[in-house]
């Protein structure tokens, strides 16, 4: 009330201050001396250019779109929903190997095996581990060697001879193998002394060990792959580091490797974890996209880093593995209950019964296919905005956005999109870079950019 009566109480001051000679002038008795003509400031600007108050983001979009030919769309289109099905056919065969080690006791034939080897129950699951992971590798050998070779060339995808496709499966294999029984052994201990407990110990050294392959996959993995070089001194180089330094990245250099032995898609990333940080563009990146092309992909990935994405989508996927692993609990209790006795399986802590732990697994994360690419999609649209922001390229955003249609369908429905994809579609991400646009026009470097089709 006191705000409102002083605000009245403004209001006729400041009417009486403008309006107050003028009523004295009309009914004043005498005439009053000539006075100067009023003037008033007048600000100057300078008009947008011609056509941009008529600037559409939707028919920007349309237009992008319209780029991508019905054979292009076409095969993307066949591409991605491929995966579809192959997510199915993985969940299927893989509850079929599982059943292939349980029904005719060869998961406890192999315990057998690794008891008969050492009495430590300890060294016991490593020895298992490695029989399991070699015989389970070899049964969907076939299926594998089928989703990432042949079908990759099938679509143009991949650029690798079989034998380099062989040669990096088997580091890949060797990898995996290595942290399979790392983590198996750490995981069993937990469950011998946690007991009924130990989903959530389990859950808990399962995100531990996430946390440590983000640290070293980039410096310590990723090369086993690929050969990673420092990006040549160049205007690219300079223009990516004083992106980085501008958004508080700590790298003081751009490494590039060679992705184009294996596949044609563009690719980069910003990696690593408590000074594992490091700035990584593929060859293809840099060949295929143009200097605009390369820092909008670029800021996209820088703002994963300065948003702290590595540390939310740990936390995240880390309640996701305390649920899946309390699954796996009720349904291995509840599975062994009925069929235990024909599996020779015992009890939660008997590494024979791993074929069933993995199978639970495969089908929770299965039926969590949306909520885990809602919380990865979640993120890549925020990195989306970060980059458009940071780089401030929205029409190269919308150009990396057709190469990347290679193999992502472009325009799904709001429900495949949300069920399926774990980024954003291709169609969304050039609107939202049109978008963008739209409320910078008048930016100096966005009048004197490109002009996005209309």
């Amino acid at each position: 009330m006191k705000v409102r009566i002083f605000t009245i109480l403004a209001a006729l001051v400041l009417s009486l201050g403008l309006f107050g000679p003028a009523l004295a002038q009309d009914y004043t008795v005498t005439s009053a001396p000539p006075r100067t003509a009023p003037t008033a400031k007048i600000d100057v600007a300078q008009l947008p250019p011609a056509g941009v108050g008529s600037f559409s983001a939707e028919k920007a979009t349309a237009a992008y779109m319209a780029r991508m030919t019905a054979k292009e769309k076409a095969q993307s289109d066949a591409y991605f929903e491929g995966g579809y099905v192959l997510q199915v056919v993985d969940l299927i065969w893989g509850l079929v190997v599982a059943a292939i080690l349980l029904w005719p006791g060869l998961s406890r034939k192999m315990r057998e095996i690794a008891e008969g080897a050492t009495r430590s129950r300890f060294w016991q699951v490593p020895l298992y581990v490695i029989g399991y992971t070699v015989v389970t590798t070899v049964l969907t050998l076939p299926l594998t060697v089928y989703e990432r070779f042949f079908r990759e060339h099938q679509y143009g995808l991949s650029n690798m001879t079989l034998a380099g496709w062989f040669g990096d499966f088997f580091i890949q294999f060797l990898v995996g193998l290595i942290g399979s029984v790392l983590l198996l052994t750490v995981i069993y201990a937990v469950i011998r002394v946690a007991k009924r407990r130990w989903w959530a110990w389990g859950a808990g050294v399962a995100v531990i060990f996430l946390v440590l392959g983000v640290m070293i996959a980039p410096v310590y993995i990723a090369p086993l792959t690929n050969h990673y070089t420092p990006l040549p001194e160049s205007g690219m180089r300079s223009a990516i580091l004083s992106l980085a330094r501008s958004n508080g990245i700590p790298a003081d250099n751009v490494y590039v490797f060679d992705a184009s032995k294996q596949t044609k898609a563009i690719s980069a990333n910003v990696s690593g974890l408590f000074g594992t940080t490091r700035i990584s563009l593929n060859d293809n990146l840099l060949n295929r996209g143009t200097p605009s092309e390369v820092l909008a992909v670029l800021g996209h990935e820088m703002g994963h880093y300065v948003m702290g994405h590595v540390t939310s989508l740990i936390l995240e996927f880390g309640l996701v593995i305390v649920f899946a692993f309390w699954f796996v609990d009720r349904g291995f209790y509840w599975l062994t209950g009925i069929f235990g006795g024909n599996w020779g399986v015992r009890e939660i802590d008997d590494v024979a019964g791993l074929p069933v732990v993995m199978a639970l697994i495969s089908v929770f994360f299965f039926l969590a296919t949306p909520l885990t690419n809602t919380i990865t999609r979640t993120h890549e649209i925020q990195a989306d905005i970060f980059g458009l922001n940071a780089a401030r390229q929205p029409d190269a955003f919308a150009t990396a956005a057709l190469k990347l249609a290679e193999y992502r369908k472009m325009d799904p429905s709001p429900l495949e999109e949300i069920v399926f994809y774990d980024h954003p579609s291709g169609k969304r991400r050039i609107f939202e870079a049109m978008r963008w646009k739209a409320e910078h026009l008048n930016d100096p470097d966005i009048m004197a950019g490109p002009i996005s089709p209309q």
